[in-house]
């Protein structure tokens, strides 16, 4: 009879362990990493994440801290589109200026002039061997850009007297909309009110964060969702230095409304997620006073001989 439980006893488990396994490899294989996503979609790796911060490709949370995973549903989503894999392939294609004034039919310098005035939005950049830095655009915005009648003035003759005046003035909107665009990037990737706000205390200089955020425990809780600019470079070396120069907000009006926006959204965060403090009782009260230095209570003392 002991025997035939045990039998029992290990089919039951065994058909339960199997059934766990099951279950888990479903959930396992209803995800796949982004490297494996790149290469089902057709994508290069910078393609693939240009995808992603532009909201073509939706990314979750992985399970790990940093990790980000692609459900195999958005795969399949994105495999079934129209004019797949050359259509999503055209959608993150970036060019520099020089290929971007081919598609414009353009010089060099115009089109650096009309990327100088905000006209033309960097979508990322990078540096090159001699650090300097190279913007990229979407050569889809760059056809509607030349497409449209309403251009056309710009891309032949002579700058309007307007703008040849802001040009002289040193105007230079590029690193200003790369940054509008990549913040919108980190808030849509954002989890939670703290990670809201740590997208936008990142383009703020440290300075400005101090002075928003006057709290230091939720200075602290804010500071580990800042995020760092794109490249994955080490902090200390002089790419690095120049990207977090890029990232950091350096007009007035543009510094202005991100310290707006940072107040609203740590006030935002507190309420729905304060940031943690030391216990109460936990503090360290005061330590008694040593015996040593305790003086003691004297009574009446017998009088002195004479």
């Amino acid at each position: 009879m002991s025997r035939q439980r045990t039998t029992i006893a290990q089919r039951t488990v065994t058909a339960f362990d199997t059934g766990v396994g099951q279950v888990a490899a479903a959930k396992d294989d209803a995800w796949v990493t982004t490297g494996r996503a790149a290469r089902e979609l057709g994508l290069r790796r910078a393609e693939f994440d240009l995808g992603v911060r532009l909201g073509r490709i939706r990314t979750e949370a992985g399970r790990a801290p940093g990790e980000r995973r692609v459900a195999r549903a958005e795969i399949e989503r994105l495999r079934a589109g129209p004019g797949f894999p050359e259509a999503l392939r055209r959608s993150v294609h970036a060019v520099g200026t020089a290929e971007g004034a081919d598609l414009l039919g353009v010089a060099k310098t115009r089109f650096t002039r009309l990327a100088r005035l905000g006209l033309l939005v960097p979508v990322a950049f990078h540096l090159n061997r001699y650090r300097a830095v190279v913007w990229l655009y979407l050569a889809d915005e760059l056809r509607l850009f030349g497409d449209d009648e309403k251009h056309a003035a710009l891309l032949t003759g002579r700058m309007p007297e307007g703008l040849r005046g802001l040009l002289d003035s040193g105007i230079d909107l590029r690193p200003r909309n790369w940054r509008s665009r990549h913040l919108g990037f980190l808030l849509r990737e954002a989890e939670g009110p703290w990670a809201r706000a740590g997208a936008v205390a990142s383009f703020l200089d440290p300075l400005h964060v101090a002075q928003v955020v006057r709290d230091p425990y939720d200075r602290s809780r804010l500071n580990t969702f800042r995020r760092r600019p794109p490249g994955g470079a080490n902090p200390e070396s002089p790419g690095a230095r120049i990207a977090a120069d890029l990232m950091t907000a350096r007009d007035d009006d543009e510094i202005a409304w991100l310290r707006a926006d940072l107040a609203r959204l740590v006030d935002e965060a507190r309420a729905h997620h304060p940031a943690p403090r030391p216990s109460t009782s936990c503090r360290p009260t005061s330590a008694p006073e040593p015996l040593a230095s305790r003086r003691p209570v004297l009574g009446p003392q017998p009088a002195r001989p004479a």
